[in-house]
């Protein structure tokens, strides 16, 4: 049996998951706080047919030798945490991370999850949530009588209350990172889950050792490019078609060859 048939099917399955790699970006380009996914590849070993040094005569050695390539597999999906663009929305509780860094937040079952999105919203106790009303970690309670609710660049949070000359601070919003956040789990929802391979969570104050600031009335986009995005689906669809033509065109060989009469 002809290789190439093997060969040409391990593309067809790798640039099909280019493709749905693809489409998982564009389907959430207007999502806020998603960061793009971006797949990769090896190629699979080689049959050797002759080593390279091989000896060709007794005084002469072969340069190059004969190494034919068995096809290629998906040796990652690599996260892209490049920063999205900015939107102004004028709502007090959008808050937008200007650097690195992620929102930590807590699941009610109490283990910890991590995001870009800052869109909160406050639940019926005043607290601070997302939009499935995950609370914000550490803790922020909006008092019921704020007049209004202002987010400094560090995370703090300070209130103005009736009858009251100045602001007092309520909260702290802090930021967490991590040595290595393309090894975070994606749940989904724009939520990242640590793993091993992450490292452990670093949390501090916006701004300060290494961490982006604030910027309170924002929401971050997603940092897709459409042209790019676009691009890599043609070359994907492409790639997949040139494959799919290997493999026809191997079947039109062996063919040829079951016809041969003696």
């Amino acid at each position: 049996m002809m290789q190439s048939l093997y060969t040409a099917s391990t593309g067809m399955l790798g640039m099909q998951t280019q493709i749905d790699t693809t489409a998982n970006n564009i389907a959430n380009v207007n999502t806020i706080g998603f960061k793009k996914s971006r797949a990769e590849f090896a190629d699979l070993m080689y049959h050797v047919m002759e080593y390279a040094g091989t000896s060709t005569s007794d005084t002469t050695k072969s340069p190059t030798g004969i190494e034919v390539g068995l096809g290629v597999r998906p040796t990652a999906i690599n996260k892209i945490f490049s920063e999205g663009s900015l939107k102004q929305t004028d709502n007090e509780l959008d808050i937008a991370i200007t650097g690195k860094g992620f929102f930590k937040m807590e699941l009610p079952d109490g283990s910890e999850v991590y995001s870009r999105n800052g869109a909160f919203k406050i639940d019926d106790n005043g607290t601070m949530v997302n939009s499935d009303g995950y609370k914000l970690t550490p803790e922020v309670v909006i008092p019921p009588d704020a007049t209004n609710v202002s987010i400094g660049t560090d995370g703090t949070v300070t209130v103005v209350q009736p009858g009251a000359t100045e602001a007092i601070q309520i909260g702290q919003i802090n930021t967490t990172n991590f040595i290595n956040p393309a090894g975070l789990h994606s749940m989904g929802d724009n939520l990242f889950v640590e793993t091993d391979s992450s490292g452990q969570a670093v949390e501090g104050t916006p701004g300060l050792d290494g961490l982006g600031v604030l910027r309170q009335g924002f929401v971050e986009l997603s940092n897709v490019e459409l042209v790019v995005e676009l691009t890599d689906l043609i070359t994907g669809q492409r790639a997949y078609d040139s494959n799919s033509k290997v493999i026809t065109t191997s079947d039109e060989m062996l063919q040829t060859v079951n016809n041969l009469k003696r």
